[in-house]
């Protein structure tokens, strides 16, 4: 991937955790901003960073060591999982309930932060999540350019494109940088679907990320987003994260139909992995997608491995 446009992500992302943890994090920016993939917290356990190719736990002296050493790490109490909670929900958990079920909230700046904990279930539904134990903030990153090389072995994009890959190999950077270039230097209306607000990163109207000339549908399902830039923007390119729910194959459908492209993401490392995806083998029947882009893994982030057409792996 190309150089890292904000190196201030990072601090930004720590300072949503809590005071007594963020304040051990801070002085160890230096070491850590340009790499640092997930801050994890698990109660009762090291606080520990994740980068591309090591995990990093952080000592009770403010260093950071490679393997958690007993007695010397700096451990994770309920009390910062309930205040690093309270703060990526900007102290109003109510209002995030929507995320909350679905076992994620995303932050200001577009980073995601993950949760586990205990399940409340009614009408066999999950409707809560209460005693959070584990919190995983997934930090955004902006790599502007990041999809030059891609979009130049694509050549020109007539058609629907998937791009896949595994967790953390950058899929969502590359969308989002996809996104910034065909509406500016190609000239494209883009209506870039933000469901989860991981791509334009919106906080209350205004873009965290550089997402160019795109009319963004912030927190909007997918099927309805899809439908109503359809019906009233006139898009050349719908652009959108994570496809695969039941509802996204007749939304998808119509897109197609009505001569609108889309480009869009999936959790699959390999050929094998997407075709044994029947949601994904499904939509493929629309026709939506022409070419496929497999991704590497987080050690390399963004890294192209493979360009397949579609009949290539489903068949003609």
């Amino acid at each position: 991937m190309a150089r890292i446009e904000d190196k201030s992500r990072f601090l930004q992302a720590v300072k949503c955790l809590s005071p007594s943890v963020s304040k051990r994090l801070i002085p160890l920016c230096g070491q850590l901003e340009t790499k640092a993939q997930e801050i994890r917290l698990r109660i009762n356990r090291p606080l520990c960073v994740v980068c591309s190719d090591i995990t990093y736990y952080v000592t009770s002296s403010g260093g950071l060591s490679s393997t958690p050493i007993d007695g010397a790490m700096l451990t994770v109490g309920r009390a910062d999982v309930a205040d690093t909670f309270q703060n990526i929900c900007n102290y109003s958990v109510y209002t995030r309930q929507n995320e909350i079920i679905n076992g994620f909230v995303t932050m200001y700046g577009g980073h995601r932060a993950g949760i586990s904990g205990t399940a409340v279930i009614s009408g066999g539904k999950i409707t809560n999540i209460r005693d959070i134990t584990s919190i995983n903030i997934r930090i955004a990153r902006e790599y502007r350019d990041c999809s030059v090389n891609l979009l130049n072995r694509l050549g020109r994009i007539t058609s629907g494109l998937l791009i896949c890959g595994p967790p953390c190999s950058g899929k969502t950077t590359v969308l989002r940088d996809m996104a910034r270039i065909l509406s500016t230097k190609y000239g494209k209306n883009i209506a870039l679907i933000d469901e989860r607000g991981e791509l334009a990163g919106a906080v209350s109207g205004s873009f965290c990320n550089d997402i160019g000339m795109c009319d963004v549908y912030d927190s909007y399902k997918k099927s309805d987003a899809m439908m109503q830039a359809v019906r009233s923007m006139a898009p050349d390119i719908i652009i959108c994260d994570e496809i695969g729910a039941q509802e996204d194959i007749s939304a998808i459908e119509h897109t197609v139909n009505s001569g609108v492209s889309v480009i869009s993401t999936v959790h699959a490392a390999n050929e094998f992995e997407l075709k044994h995806k029947e949601n994904i083998r499904r939509i493929f029947k629309t026709g939506a997608f022409s070419r496929v882009v497999f991704l590497s893994d987080k050690k390399s982030p963004g890294k192209i491995t493979k360009i397949s057409e579609a009949g290539e792996i489903f068949g003609s």
